[in-house]
């Protein structure tokens, strides 16, 4: 009887990075995740050897099964554009080509916020949703997810929408919230005002919220006047790695 193999997903933050084969008929993890302290700077060459070791930490379950890598930053056919909590050293640099080298595996680089959006449609608070769903993570800054009837539409970047004259996430974000210790009812004024205008954009079916102030979704998605859906995320700091082993499954099957 053939041994089955599992897709591994690896998600590059600015601490630590993270990861696990994942069961794609369940969106879980088939073994507990591996984390990693991120390296001092973060440099492409120091990344790709932590990424190594947990590839290698979970050989006997991945076999030859593709590698999902999250980064905090653009990614445009597997080249990263922008670098966020991560060495600037990573801009312009063919990510996918320079781990697929290290590894000698299929590799699949993405947007850590595209990765969540897609593990929340097809596993978690968006799944069976067709339409255009919008999935934003509320942390350090807004990350955003854009899915069209199943589809990624990559590196959307709303929490960079200018509004009143500023970037959204400098006031919108979580930690702006933190920052400035404003009430639930303050931020919940900011937040409309952010969804509002993205309402406007796009005319979403459905807003997913993500971020670990999620888990407080009760204290402010009550106080958002909007007019769209708006629901908190599922799949909490798993998101991650499921939608990146899923995105590279996808890519080198398909």
């Amino acid at each position: 009887m053939t041994k089955k193999s599992y897709p591994l997903g690896i998600d590059v933050g600015g601490t630590g990075i993270k990861g696990a084969p994942v069961d794609l008929d369940t969106g879980e993890f088939v073994a507990d995740r591996l984390r990693i302290d991120t390296p001092e700077g973060a440099t492409p060459g120091a990344v790709a050897d932590v990424i190594a070791e947990i590839v290698e930490h979970f050989s006997d379950l991945v076999g030859d099964e593709p590698i999902g890598v999250t980064i905090p930053g653009v990614v445009q056919h597997g080249v990263v554009r922008t670098a966020a909590n991560i060495d600037p050293a990573w801009i312009d640099t063919n990510a996918e080509e320079l781990i697929a080298a290290r590894l000698g595996r299929r590799v699949t680089v993405v947007n850590d916020a595209d990765a969540a959006g897609y593990a929340e449609i097809h596993y978690g608070a968006a799944k069976d949703r067709d339409g255009l769903v919008v999935v934003t993570t509320l942390g350090t800054g807004i990350g955003s997810a854009v899915i069209n009837d199943g589809q990624l539409v990559p590196n959307s970047e709303f929490g960079h929408l200018e509004i009143d004259g500023k970037d959204a996430e400098k006031k919108a974000a979580h930690s702006a919230k933190e920052r400035e210790e404003l009430s639930y009812e303050k931020w919940a004024k900011r937040l409309t005002k952010y969804y509002t205008t993205l309402e406007n954009l796009l005319w979403p079916d459905l807003l997913v919220v993500g971020g670990g102030v999620s888990k407080k979704a009760d204290k402010f998605l009550p106080l958002l006047e909007i007019r769209t859906e708006i629901v908190p995320a599922r799949l909490q700091n798993a998101a991650g790695i499921v939608g990146a082993a899923r995105l590279a499954h996808e890519a080198h099957t398909n």
